[in-house]
């Protein structure tokens, strides 16, 4: 199994980027990243997966229909990830989803395969939190979009990191692969990534994850770019390492087969020391990049 797929490399029908549980090899997780030319749009079926349609770059119409109705929603998006919070759109299973583009632009449709079918629904970017994680060189910003306890979903979790240049994130390194009720649970992930450039140079960064134990045996020291995806059954996983001058940004796409939605996490025990000395530091001063808009547009 190729767990880095470098940008072109999971090109997908219209999706420059589409990863399905099938291609995988997994049950759960999926991503797919949809480009359209101004007016441009795109219909597909969300069959026995939930999804939330998220903009990347420029704003979209969102509309999910059934036997019952339609329910459209106007997606304001943002100039690029680096700039803004974004709204967002939940799109449920057993549907038919239309995204349509007046001014063209980059749309990530990140989704999991689910049981319960939840209403369709608008997300506003004034209702995402943005969390700031760790200090000092470990600083990273954290868009939680959709992430468990924030938005409803069935098993879907979403959610967007930007790391300054420099900086490490997914540090210390840590593993959601063993069922372990209340301490650990089990979570394919997809990482997608872009970086901001600097003076027409593109970004890239580096990404490690390493096995964790017998039949868990992920290994992946990955030089990440623009559009690249690093999928991850199982194993530790970071640092996610961003170049200096260079701003990283993922997109994480999560999901299991826990009976509960839940991020429980467990750390490298070689590492997790390094979260005792976040209070000593102060958080990067680069951060945030931004804030979510305190009302929607």
């Amino acid at each position: 199994m190729t767990y880095h797929l470098p940008a072109g490399k999971a090109l997908g029908g219209p999706y420059i980027v589409d990863i399905t549980p099938e291609k995988a090899g997994w049950g759960h997780s999926a991503l797919r990243i949809l480009e359209l030319p101004p007016g441009g749009t795109h219909s597909f079926e969300t069959g026995d997966s939930e999804w939330i349609v998220v903009p990347l770059s420029g704003g979209c119409t969102v509309a999910a229909a059934d036997d019952f109705g339609q329910d459209t929603f106007e997606l304001q998006g943002r100039r690029d990830v680096f700039s803004g919070v974004s709204d967002f759109a939940y799109v449920p299973r057993d549907a038919r989803a239309t995204v349509t583009s007046a001014a063209g632009g980059r749309f990530a449709l990140t989704g999991a395969r689910c049981d319960r079918r939840l209403p369709a629904r608008y997300g506003a970017a004034s209702d995402v939190p943005v969390e700031l994680r760790g200090t000092g060189n470990c600083s990273r910003q954290v868009n939680n979009f959709g992430a468990a306890g924030v938005f409803e979903c069935d098993r879907l979790i979403a959610v967007e990191v930007i790391t300054p240049g420099g900086n490490w994130s997914s540090f210390p390194p840590h593993k959601h692969d063993e069922h372990r009720p209340g301490e650990e649970s089990v979570l394919e992930e997809i990482y997608y990534f872009e970086f901001a450039g600097h003076d027409g140079i593109p970004g890239l960064g580096y990404q490690r994850v390493s096995p964790s134990g017998p039949g868990r045996d992920t290994d992946v020291l990955a030089e990440v770019r623009d559009g690249d995806v690093v999928l991850i059954p199982d194993g530790w996983h970071g640092p996610s390492m961003a170049t200096p001058g260079h701003h990283m940004y993922y997109l994480n796409v999560m999901a299991g087969p826990e009976a509960e939605r839940a991020w429980l996490i467990c750390d490298h025990p070689d590492h997790a020391w390094v979260r005792d000395t976040w209070p000593d530091q102060p958080v990067d001063p680069r951060l945030p990049l931004y804030t979510a808009p305190e009302t929607s547009a």
